[in-house]
């Protein structure tokens, strides 16, 4: 059995490109072909486990989120230089069953 279920419908999403290892890449196409989804949602829920289970990043983060209402600050993005790196570039394209996946 599966750890992760199948997607439901999301409302919002984002766009986040991101270089991996391509090991780590290819496990990814893997699952979802396993799971008959995108890689994109393998990564989303891969990530919303890790966050839920990290207990240190939740104390941290509601220290961030509650340092930001006490001084008024706005969340800035911040963008990165991501040339130095030589892992592929995930992102996303339709893939065999119309579906928008996360790889090219």
């Amino acid at each position: 059995m599966s750890i992760l279920k199948a997607p439901p419908k999301q409302a919002k999403n984002a766009t986040l490109q991101v270089r991996i290892d391509e090991d780590l890449k290819y496990k990814v196409e893997k699952y979802a072909e396993f799971l008959e989804t995108t890689g994109a949602y393998v990564v989303s829920e891969a990530l919303k486990l890790v966050f839920h289970k990290d207990g240190e990043f939740k104390e941290w983060l509601e220290r961030q989120e509650d340092y930001g209402k006490a001084s008024g600050a706005d969340h800035t993005p911040v963008e990165t230089d991501q040339s130095a790196h030589s892992a592929p570039l995930l992102t996303t394209a339709p893939n065999g069953n119309g579906n928008r996946g996360l790889f090219r």
